[in-house]
């Protein structure tokens, strides 16, 4: 997993809220085995039309917001099914910030397991947001974990709250099992004291 300290992205405003994950990553797509190469079926029912071809309605296939990488959007985001294929879609795509007024639960726990930074923010601050990103289209944020703050070139600085676990976990890349790794030696000499132990009993 990608570690993720500080990340600058142009911002993709996707002005709806209770967006579930089948609406992020339809349920034909879910057969693949394989964890990556789910971004191109991202949001795929609003990306195509029946036959394929772009929806040039839909705002991931406009520019500048085909290579954003800092997604906003409102309430309940990630909410439906707790398909984990929904951060690996976003991911997948090149989204590394998702701020959002409200997650669902689950979703908002994937994004961090699978190198994604959900921010949730107060309402106003996100209306503001949507503000100054149809101000101007090729709005960009700074995103710092470590300090917890998101900048833009104007000067504006907000803080957000993250959990410290969740926070040093992202900060070193890591998911609960590439931490687990990590005490390797520890856990194999245990596991040879607990053989040794039975094998006397």
């Amino acid at each position: 997993m990608k570690a993720l300290k500080t990340h600058t992205g142009t911002l993709m405003p996707l002005d709806r809220a209770n967006i579930d994950t089948d609406a992020i990553i339809p349920k034909q797509f879910l057969k693949r085995i394989e964890k990556s190469g789910y971004g191109q079926f991202l949001f795929f029912d609003w990306r195509f039309n029946e036959d394929g071809t772009e929806n040039e309605e839909f705002i991931l296939n406009r520019e500048p917001y085909r290579n954003a990488t800092v997604l906003l959007t409102r309430d309940n985001f990630g909410c439906g099914s707790s398909r984990e294929h929904a951060p690996w879609a976003i991911e997948d795509y090149g989204f590394r910030v998702i701020l959002a007024s409200s997650f669902a639960d689950i979703f908002y726990n994937n994004c961090f397991k699978n190198g994604i930074l959900p921010i949730q923010l107060p309402k106003e601050q996100i209306e503001e947001l949507f503000s100054k990103v149809a101000a101007q289209p090729e709005y960009a944020l700074t995103v710092d974990l470590e300090s917890q703050e998101i900048r833009d070139s104007n000067g504006m600085t907000k803080h957000f709250e993250v959990d410290d676990y969740r926070k040093h976990m992202l900060l070193e890349g890591m998911d609960e099992i590439s931490a687990t790794i990590r005490h390797e030696e520890q856990i194999d000499a245990f596991e040879q004291q607990h053989r040794l132990y039975y094998s006397l009993q």
